[in-house]
């Protein structure tokens, strides 16, 4: 095709009327459509590299076609895949990611709420959320990726962290370990107060008990810190769990500083199963998420919650799965 393709295109290859087509792409009458032809619209318009003329729904409808995504660390790199399947699943509707890296800053997290919603965006993917709320006022939709609040009262899409860090504990029961301790989130972030509660729950049914450091945030110089105090408090562990790989990454480190092999001496374990955690020697066991999926299915549910600001607040959970490696072993004695 010499031109770009339109509507009517698309509309011809999906075997619909220009205006099914039309409503199948567009979020907020998608509902109006059923969810066979919208599968058939949407595989016809990536077939064909449609893109609708954003500047002229804009004009029409008063929307703006993008969608503010605000993360809280770009150096972490479980972000970039979840990045990427929140910009596939909002391309899916027409629509486009404005992102924005906080630094873990709250005001600079308000100062980007702030910029986006004055460029019109249609609603927010937040990951940078706190157990107490969101940094908005209700008047536009939002959804959390990675993170909940204690309320509950925002649509978010989750992993299934307790299940993975009990699986995690199980793992290392088996393996004969009964010194294990534990190297938390941050207390105000959901993924590290439910790891953390996870980690005690699954500790207490097998009738044990552990140390636990909390770090101040998800990185290997809080993981440094906390590992440092950890072994000071309880030098003779057997195993850590910690909240995150980079916090486990951190571990290794202080574990080398300290002349202490892993997992000769101590096992370690991390959460998320970040790139290149397999190349890390040794390689490290930890928990993977779907992390791609979790941003394909914010992204689904921001578009859900555009069409249907009214409708009831939704979560989604996904499943976790260990991945064990060589940095967990049998405990021997030192």
């Amino acid at each position: 095709m010499d031109r770009a393709p339109t509507i009517r295109d698309v509309a011809s290859l999906a075997k619909v009327h220009a205006a099914t087509a039309s409503r199948a792409l567009n979020p907020r009458t998608r509902d109006k459509v059923s969810p066979r032809t919208v599968q058939r619209v949407v595989e016809a318009a990536r077939t064909l590299g449609y893109a609708p003329n954003s500047a002229a729904r804009s004009l029409r409808t008063r929307t703006s076609s993008v969608a503010g995504v605000i993360i809280p660390d770009l150096r972490n790199p479980m972000f970039p895949p979840i990045v990427r399947g929140i910009e596939d699943g909002l391309a899916e509707a027409g629509y486009m990611a404005l992102l924005g890296n906080t630094d873990d800053d709250a005001d600079r997290e308000r100062e980007l709420v702030a910029t986006m919603r004055g460029r019109q965006t249609d609603g927010f993917i937040l990951a940078t959320s706190h157990r107490g709320g969101i940094p908005l006022d209700g008047t536009v939709p939002v959804v959390l990726v990675n993170r909940r609040t204690d309320v509950g009262d925002t649509p978010s899409v989750t992993a299934d962290g307790p299940a993975g860090v009990y699986a995690l504990v199980r793992l290392l029961h088996e393996l004969g370990h009964r010194r294990i301790g534990h190297l938390a989130g941050p207390r105000d972030v959901s993924t590290g107060w439910d790891r953390y509660r996870a980690f005690q729950d699954a500790m207490a049914s097998y009738d044990l008990t552990g140390p636990v450091e909390f770090c101040d945030f998800f990185t290997e110089e809080s993981g440094r810190l906390a590992t440092a105090r950890l072994l000071d408090a309880t030098p003779d562990l057997t195993a850590i769990v910690a909240s995150n790989d980079l916090i486990a990454l951190g571990c290794y480190d202080v574990m080398n500083q300290r002349g202490l092999r892993c997992p000769e001496d101590i096992s370690v374990t991390g959460f998320n199963e970040m790139p290149f955690v397999d190349k890390q020697r040794p390689s490290l066991t930890t928990v993977r998420i779907p992390l791609y999926d979790l941003g394909l299915e914010s992204a689904r549910l921001l578009l859900d919650r555009i069409a249907n600001p009214s409708g009831p607040a939704k979560s989604v959970v996904l499943p976790t799965q260990v991945i064990q490696r060589e940095s967990v072993a049998r405990p021997s004695r030192r």
